[in-house]
C-alpha cells in the first residue's frame, strides 16, 4: 500500500441526493487505497447525514444546518490533514489510479494549484463538451502536464490544499455558479497555474437540474459579478453586455441585473483588477 492516505483526502459535497451521494462513497471507498473522506452535507432533508453515519462510519460528516452552496467545501478543505485535497459531487467518483496520479503531478510541479480531469457522463460514457473546450485551451502552457486553464469542473479537480486556502476557496456570496472561475482568475493572478489532464478520469451521473431558472439567475449574477470584481471598467461593461445578450431570457437577464446591483456596494469593496497578463489570457478565451 502507499502513503497516498497521508497526502490526500477526498471532499464530498451534497445536497438531497441521499442515493446518489450512497453510490458514490460506495465508489470512493472502494479504490485501491482506502482514503479519507470528508462529506459535507448542505442541510439536506432527505436523511442523508443519518445514512451517511449509519453506511459509512469512517467517512467524516460535516452536517450544516442551512445550505450555504458550493462554499461549504471550504470547510471541508480547511479540516483536511493532506496536502492536497480532491473535489466529487454526491454524483461523481474518481476513477482507477486518477487520484494517484494527480497527487504525482502535483509533487512534480511545485507551481500548480489544481489539475483538472476528464468527465465522462452517465452509462454511456460520454465526454463532457467542457472537457473538449479544455483540451483546446489557447493559454500558454509552457512546463505545465496539459493545457492551462481559467476555470474547472468542480466535480472534476484535485487541488494543491496550501494554494487553495492562500485564494480565500470559494466565496460564499456566489452560492453555486462562478466561483470556481473567481478562484482560479485569482491563483492565477498570484502565479499560480491550473491544467486540464485528460488521463485523470471522473464518472458523473448528473442529476435533473432542479428549479433550472433559479440557476440561470444566480449564474448569470455571479458572471456579472466576476467582471466588475476583477476586469478594468471598460472591459467589465463589454463583458456584461456579452453575458446578458448571451442569456437571451429577457426575465432571467432583469433579474440577474438587479440581483448584481444589490451586492454593488460589496463588489466596490473586493473590487480588485487583474494583472496586465491575466486580462490577456482572460480575453484570448473569449477572442
Amino acid at each position: 500500500m502507499s502513503d497516498l492516505h497521508r497526502r490526500l483526502t477526498v471532499v464530498v459535497l451534497s445536497h438531497n441526493r441521499a442515493d446518489e451521494l450512497m453510490r458514490t462513497l460506495e465508489r470512493m471507498c472502494a479504490l485501491p487505497e482506502p482514503l479519507p473522506v470528508i462529506v459535507v452535507d448542505n442541510a439536506s432533508t432527505d436523511g442523508s447525514p443519518r445514512r451517511v453515519a449509519e453506511r459509512f462510519p469512517q467517512v467524516t460528516l460535516i452536517a450544516l444546518p442551512t445550505n450555504t452552496g458550493a462554499a461549504a467545501r471550504n470547510l471541508a478543505v480547511q479540516q483536511a490533514r493532506t496536502p492536497f485535497v480532491a473535489f466529487a459531487d454526491d454524483d461523481s467518483w474518481w476513477a482507477g489510479d486518477s487520484l494517484t496520479e494527480a497527487v504525482a503531478l502535483l509533487e512534480c510541479h511545485p507551481r500548480l494549484a489544481a489539475v483538472c480531469g476528464r468527465v465522462l457522463l452517465g452509462e454511456d460514457e460520454r465526454e463532457d463538451p467542457v472537457c473538449r473546450l479544455m483540451a483546446e485551451s489557447p493559454l500558454p502552457a509552457d512546463g505545465l502536464p496539459g493545457p492551462a486553464l481559467l476555470g474547472f469542473i468542480a466535480c472534476a479537480v484535485v487541488f494543491r490544499r496550501g494554494a487553495y486556502l492562500e485564494a480565500g476557496g470559494y466565496d460564499e456570496k456566489f452560492f453555486v455558479g462562478g466561483e470556481e472561475e473567481l478562484l482560479t482568475l485569482d491563483l492565477v493572478a498570484s502565479g499560480w497555474h491550473i491544467a486540464y489532464v485528460p488521463q485523470l478520469t471522473v464518472h458523473h451521473y448528473p442529476s435533473p437540474q432542479r428549479n433550472r431558472g433559479a440557476r440561470q439567475r444566480i449564474v448569470l449574477r455571479n458572471a456579472i459579478w466576476v467582471a466588475w470584481l476583477r476586469l478594468p471598467f471598460t472591459a467589465a461593461v463589454s463583458q456584461t453586455i456579452a453575458l446578458c445578450r448571451a442569456a437571451g431570457d429577457r426575465a432571467v437577464v432583469v433579474d440577474a441585473l438587479r440581483a448584481a446591483l444589490r451586492e454593488l456596494r460589496w463588489v466596490w469593496r473586493r473590487r480588485q483588477v487583474l494583472p496586465r497578463q491575466v486580462q490577456a489570457m482572460y480575453h484570448m478565451l473569449r477572442a
